[in-house]
């Protein structure tokens, strides 16, 4: 090799610019969703488990990063229970990777429990549930007291939970002003197959 050819090659190496690092990549976010829309998904998941699952509760949660907007969520919950097999099964659908919360994005499962029967909260029909929570906010913010709360106290997270009791003959959505059940001062029951307004609480 000649000296000048030598010379290129050094001063080439010299000069080349230094492979960059890759910036860490940031943990995929999901859109929120309805809780009728992430409940399908976890209802595709628990026929898997079991092809008699029927969904006993939905529940809505609130994130520090992501909150509860316009009827939609970052993160639902959703029991479901097999007859056949006696257990029920908790089902979870997040729009985020949480480390902190354990949540995984998309649809987990936790370990089927034993499950003795109908209780407080009884199982319901996937037909059920025709009437969303975007709508169930809409009708409980045309209420006049609904309205009247929410501009005394601005600001409060919205929680959502769907139940079949004996307080109404269908499946309700819950409308939940506050950080949980146990602390709100106020939430309007819709009927989550009709769409009607039911009952207030405060």
């Amino acid at each position: 090799m000649g000296f000048a050819l030598a010379l290129a090659l050094a001063l080439a190496a010299c000069s080349s610019t230094p492979e960059q690092k890759a910036e860490p990549k940031a943990p995929p976010v999901a859109p929120p969703r309805t809780g009728r829309e992430a409940f399908q998904e976890m209802y595709v998941q628990a026929r898997g488990w079991a092809v008699d699952a029927q969904p006993l509760q939905v529940q809505s949660y609130n994130l520090k990063q992501m909150k509860s907007e316009g009827g939609k969520a970052a993160v639902w919950r959703a029991t479901f229970v097999s007859a056949s097999l006696h257990q029920a099964r908790t089902y979870t659908w997040s729009a985020v990777e949480d480390a902190e919360n354990d949540l995984h994005r998309g649809v987990s499962a936790a370990p089927a429990e034993s499950w003795s029967g109908p209780g407080t909260q009884r199982p319901f029909l996937l037909a059920a549930l025709r009437s969303d929570t975007d709508k169930a906010l809409e009708t409980a913010m045309a209420r006049k007291e609904t309205q009247e709360y929410v501009k005394k106290n601005p600001g409060q997270p919205v929680m959502y939970l769907l139940q079949a009791t004996d307080r109404f003959p269908d499946p309700s959505w819950r409308v939940i002003w506050g950080d949980s059940i146990a602390t709100s001062g106020y939430s309007v029951f819709v009927d989550a197959s009709t769409g009607q307004f039911l009952k207030r609480t405060f």
